[in-house]
């Protein structure tokens, strides 16, 4: 194999005495893959640890080649003079800090804590929050733990009988979460300490180099159990502590026990949205409310911001309640600067709808179950420099800057997806009707709906893929429409589980505001399964779901969904152009709706042949479309590759896993 020619080029540049353009090409080099040249990759990375710009370049590769066996030895002398005996020090002291701590705490039972030059793990500091651990009796390096990652990976509150126990947990974000999402035992009238029990005592002792202990501690709602001490899961406090919870009095869930958003999100109209509403309403653990329109819900927390800033005092507080409990009032109020999350809490928490099903007596603080919904999700395509579709959203946009979702400090996010030829068809269907109601009642503003561009929407529509540095989707999951009416107890199992939530009775049946099995006008009732084998003929053809099927093709491999349209060949420009011409059902809808709307912007006007005129407009606007169809296919055609605005590649959300021991009937396809 010839050798790589950024290689060459490095080399050239180190004799020239060109130190950091030398780093700028063996960069090149390791990105285009040294393939089976380790040393060439070692030489590499240490030009760049030397004059470059990145050490995480030169760190990857050592890890890499250390796990590999390559230069073992070597590597390790430079990865430890390199990452850990600088941060040597901090990290002992960090230790040392937190055993004192552990020391003088009530419900931390051991004494002896391994001194830190005995500990079996070693810590090497990638950035401000993560390390790679090296394993010394193994001369291992593991993997990257990030201990702040926002994931929540553990299912913390299957059951809430007994008092929380939870097994080596070494993230301090979900130990946090743990910390402020289990209630307080003089909150709640029963012991409700949080049992944290860790098998190894070196281990843990280990990781205490990097957690911040002294933030988990002030509460006193942790317990730990080191090794053979879960014996003692669940301690009597009265017995053992003369504390005795059960004289305390219940109390009500304040707006800032409510730290948890599970978001369910909106991917695209008609994807049964309203069925996962229903499921999830009347959790006791959840505050529920059916989807509510985005642009409605930043008006109600806008208004009351204002009511908020005009108040001079808690009494004034008291008086304006009206609706509102003022007892939440009263907690906004004196709340230093609310932020939107608790604006919104406060809106649900006060709604007795939202709150119907909730047990206020729980171990866990509720979740705010929320669904912010637009009347389209529309994205559009530019082409990169390097043929990469660039995909855009408004409506993306506005929620990922949203403070209303972002103010949350635990999100869980779940996406339901429909068959995507199905939703499409069915949102023809809705489009066309909303379209003739609003002639039958006219709104406000004297505009009528019309039908658009949907199949285009729909293919463009890719908001199941996820930027994995978007904060509000680092934590989720896509369920598929079908799976939860098919299978809902392996569906709603594994989704609670991964919303750690209780799996409770509410799960297994549909309601809204705890009226079981509601009927909505298009809907199938309950777990009824007509809307899985509905076609909808009338509202789609062959061309425009096999244009879908075609344009989705990841999705459809990825989501477990076969091709019931497209036939798994290529298609061509020629076939391409031939299939936007066949999208003859979508194309009449446009016409009939607008047509009416031209007629009557077009009264009253010049020229005889009203009719004429208006279809020749319908006809040029048409042609216009079935070319703007064409320039954004073409974009797809250079292969399904999706890119943020900063050019870093888009993943596929994740997809619900089913237990195949609940599985109910076969999975659908």
């Amino acid at each position: 194999m010839s050798e790589s020619r950024s290689l060459e080029i490095a080399r050239k540049l180190v004799g020239l005495g060109r130190e950091k353009e030398a780093a700028k090409a063996y960069n090149v080099a390791l990105n285009e893959g040294i393939e089976n040249d380790p040393a060439a990759e070692l030489e590499a990375a240490l030009w760049n640890l030397q004059f470059g710009t990145d050490y995480k370049i030169s760190y990857a590769v050592f890890h890499k080649l250390h796990n590999e066996g390559f230069c073992q030895d070597e590597i390790f002398d430079i990865m430890t003079g390199a990452f850990y005996a600088p941060n040597v020090k901090e990290l002992k002291s960090k230790y040392e800090r937190n055993c004192k701590l552990l020391k003088k705490y009530p419900y931390f039972f051991r004494e002896d804590l391994v001194p830190f030059e005995e500990l079996p793990i070693l810590f090497y500091p990638y950035d401000d929050n993560s390390y790679i651990p090296y394993y010394i009796s193994e001369n291992r390096f593991g993997e990257l733990i990030d201990f702040k990652e926002p994931v929540i990976r553990h299912y913390f509150f299957h059951d809430l009988e007994d008092p929380i126990l939870a097994k080596d947990i070494f993230s301090q974000y979900e130990l946090e979460y743990l910390r402020d999402n289990v209630r307080d035992s003089t909150y709640v009238a029963k012991e409700n300490h949080i049992y944290l029990h860790y098998t190894d005592r070196a281990v843990f002792c280990a990781y205490l180099q990097c957690l911040n202990i002294r933030a988990l501690l002030e509460d006193k709602k942790f317990v730990f159990l080191i090794e053979d001490e879960i014996s003692e899961y669940p301690i009597d406090f009265k017995e053992r502590f003369g504390i005795d919870y059960s004289k305390f009095p219940l109390k009500p869930i304040g707006i800032r026990e409510v730290n948890k958003l599970i978001w369910h999100t909106q991917l695209s109209t008609h994807n049964g949205g309203d069925f996962f509403n229903e499921i999830f309403d009347d959790h006791p653990n959840l505050i529920v409310r059916e989807s509510l329109m985005m642009d409605n819900v930043k008006d109600v927390i806008s208004r009351l911001q204002k009511e908020l800033g005009k108040m001079c005092c808690v009494q004034d507080a008291a008086d304006a309640a009206g609706d509102w409990d003022p007892n939440y009032l009263r907690e906004l109020y004196l709340m230093k600067d609310p932020t939107a999350s608790d604006l919104l809490v406060g809106i649900f928490l006060n709604d007795k709808a939202a709150t119907a099903g909730l047990d206020y007596s729980s171990r866990i603080a509720p979740a705010l179950f929320f669904q912010p919904h637009f009347g389209n999700m529309e994205y559009m395509a530019e082409m990169d420099t390097r043929g990469r579709a660039v995909l855009v959203s408004e409506q993306y946009d506005e929620i990922r800057r949203s403070p209303i979702l972002r103010s949350f400090k635990y999100i869980k996010t779940f996406t339901p997806m429909r068959r995507m030829t199905t939703s499409y068809a069915a949102t023809v269907r809705f489009m066309e009707a909303i379209s003739k109601d609003s002639w039958i009642h006219p709104r406000e503003d004297g505009k009528h709906a019309v039908v658009g561009d949907a199949v285009t929407e729909r293919i463009m529509n890719r908001s199941f893929m996820l930027d994995p540095h978007e904060r509000l989707y680092k934590d989720s999951v896509l369920v598929r429409f079908e799976d939860g009416k098919l299978n809902p107890k392996a569906t709603f199992t594994a989704l609670a589980a991964f919303l750690d939530i209780p799996y409770t009775e509410s799960l297994t049946y549909c309601s809204e505001h705890g009226e079981r099995d509601p009927v909505t006008p298009g809907n199938a009732v309950g777990f009824g399964t007509e809307a899985l084998y509905r076609t909808y003929d009338e509202f789609a053809n062959d061309a425009e779901r096999t244009l879908i099927e075609y344009f989705m093709r990841d999705a459809y491999e990825c989501y477990g969904y076969d091709f019931h349209y497209y036939n798994g060949e290529d298609i061509d420009m020629e076939n391409l152009k031939e299939l936007i011409a066949g999208c003859t059902t979508i194309n009449k809808y446009i016409r009939d709706t607008y047509r009416p709307v031209l007629m009557e912007e077009a009264k009253g006007g010049p020229g005889k042949d009203l009719e004429g005129s208006v279809e020749a407009l319908l006809d040029e606007a048409e042609e216009r479309m079935n070319g703007e169809r064409l320039r954004t296919f073409e974009v797809l055609q250079n292969g399904l590759n999706f890119v943020n605005r900063a050019g870093q590649p888009l993943h596929m959300m994740p997809k619900l896993e089913l237990d195949p021991a609940l599985l109910e009937q076969p999975l659908y396809h």
